[in-house]
């Protein structure tokens, strides 16, 4: 037997504007001792979830506006414990997760590249470890860093903290020199904030990807009132 239930008022990923006044989101029904058990981590989850999934949807916003063509998504940098809520969060609001666990893909960053002493040693150690069917994408400071991966075998670069005009510069070389032999992606990170995310829109990317869309989010505001 079902002891409690909720109702809700709005499609999952629908806009609330509250414009300052409260808003019934949903009804809970049940008694009120379970209810109030369950509050405050229901709440939160909900709080959390809807702050990412905001920023998400702002951010694949500003991508159509500008007629970007590529992949909006958020990165591993995740809570701990919490991954699967802040996911779910980006892709209700229309981003793209990234790799959900470290098994989905291989990302080369510079530790790693310093651990095997190139970038061409650290993708060649990680494709005998991966095998044909997994990615491998390697973080790139510059786009001689990024040909040298590609040439390793990699499948996808992150051009890392690169300022815009850089960005579309690099992009577009790396593209040119590739032509219709190789068919890679071409991801942009690093510094992209929703503030500047449409300098970062630039053709010849294929992906940006955005940490502060888990990081220093802020929560939606919820709160539960018992009917009286």
């Amino acid at each position: 037997m079902v002891a409690m239930w909720v109702t809700w008022n709005f499609e999952e990923g629908a806009e609330i504007i509250p414009n300052d006044r409260k808003v019934e989101v949903a009804v809970v029904q049940g008694p009120a001792r379970l209810i109030l058990m369950g509050e405050r981590l229901a709440l939160n989850i909900l709080a959390r979830c809807s702050g990412v999934a905001s920023r998400a949807r702002r951010l694949r916003s500003i991508a159509d506006s500008c007629g970007f063509q590529g992949i909006v998504a958020g990165t591993r940098k995740t809570t701990p414990g919490f991954r699967l809520v802040e996911k779910y969060g980006m892709q209700v609001g229309g981003a793209d997760t990234h790799r959900m666990d470290l098994s989905s893909m291989v990302i080369l960053k510079d530790n790693h590249i310093w651990a095997t002493g190139s970038i061409t040693n650290a993708v060649k150690q990680a494709r005998t470890v991966a095998g044909f069917s997994i990615k491998i994408e390697v973080e790139c400071q510059s786009e001689a860093e990024a040909m040298e991966a590609i040439d390793a075998g990699a499948d996808i670069v992150m051009l890392d903290n690169f300022n815009p005009s850089e960005l579309e510069l690099a992009a577009a070389s790396i593209k040119a020199s590739l032509g219709a032999k190789k068919q890679v992606l071409i991801e942009a990170s690093g510094g992209i904030t929703e503030a500047n995310a449409a300098e970062y829109m630039v053709p010849g990317i294929d992906i940006i990807s955005f940490g502060s869309m888990t990081q220093s989010v802020p929560h939606v505001d919820f709160s539960l009132k018992i009917a009286h």
